[in-house]
């Protein structure tokens, strides 16, 4: 007899646009639910535990109209939170959500941004378990300068010659667990001391600049317990070159892929 392990269910991609006076919280949600009682739905068709999930897109935009805060993960933890309280039947739920960023240009007007964004997810269970993490997308970052990859591996297979001072533009995704839920890390200023190791450490390898930016996060927040990196090397192809001059090309795939993971 075939028996359910693991399920869950939710709605995905719930945009959310608060609107209040001349201030504007902007975000893409996800929730999913898990619980004992929605078994019967799929062994038997039995919808009657079911919250529709557009009815978890209404909760969502009702959570939001009464939100007071700013903070992408707070909005996850309410609406979590709530939902439980709404719905005693569901035993766990996954909030996971974006920031979809606007930067002020001036009176009432906002531009849309479509890099460097704040994510979140906050897991609420009934019996207890409680996780959640922060991290920031698409941090595109670029220097002309203090940036080497030499010494590496040469064999039959090499055809990459070694760069002692070369250009560098990762993509980079970062992500961390906080020790304290209340005192977490700003996203903002771990996103700057990113830029700063970014400008102004000399890296041989993205695997030696990925770990600095680890060693001076944690340095500088106390309360992060673990913080996790994912970097593609994005480095131009050279297309003309004339004296100190250099025009490139955006490389094309494949990709290198560094991934770093440092714990306290």
């Amino acid at each position: 007899m075939a028996e359910p392990v693991a399920h869950r269910y939710g709605k995905q991609a719930v945009s959310v646009y608060r609107a209040d006076a001349d201030r504007l919280f902007a975000c893409e949600v996800g929730l999913m639910v898990t619980g004992r009682a929605l078994v019967s739905s799929y062994t038997e068709g039995d919808n009657s535990r079911i919250v529709a999930t557009d009815s978890m897109k209404n909760f969502i935009h009702r959570a939001a109209l009464e939100f007071e805060g700013g903070a992408l993960e707070d909005f996850l933890s309410e609406v979590a939170r709530r939902f439980l309280d709404r719905y005693d039947h569901i035993d766990g739920i996954e909030a996971e959500g974006s920031e979809v960023v606007f930067a002020t240009q001036g009176g009432s007007v906002k531009q849309r941004l479509y890099d460097d964004y704040a994510v979140a997810t906050v897991a609420i269970h009934r019996e207890g378990l409680h996780a959640e993490w922060s991290g920031r997308k698409g941090l595109h970052l670029m220097k002309q300068s203090g940036s080497s990859f030499a010494g590496f591996v040469r064999d039959e297979f090499t055809t990459l010659p070694d760069a002692h001072d070369r250009p560098l533009f990762v993509h980079l995704d970062t992500s961390w667990i906080n020790s304290d839920f209340a005192s977490r890390a700003p996203s903002e200023e771990l996103r700057d001391v990113l830029i700063e190791t970014f400008a102004d450490f000399e890296s041989a390898s993205i695997q030696h600049l990925v770990y600095e930016m680890g060693v001076r996060v944690l340095d500088r927040f106390a309360g992060i317990a673990s913080v996790s990196f994912t970097a593609e090397n994005r480095l131009w192809d050279t297309a003309q070159t004339s004296g100190s001059t250099t025009v490139y090309t955006d490389a094309r795939p494949p990709y290198g892929l560094i991934e770093l993971t440092l714990e306290r």
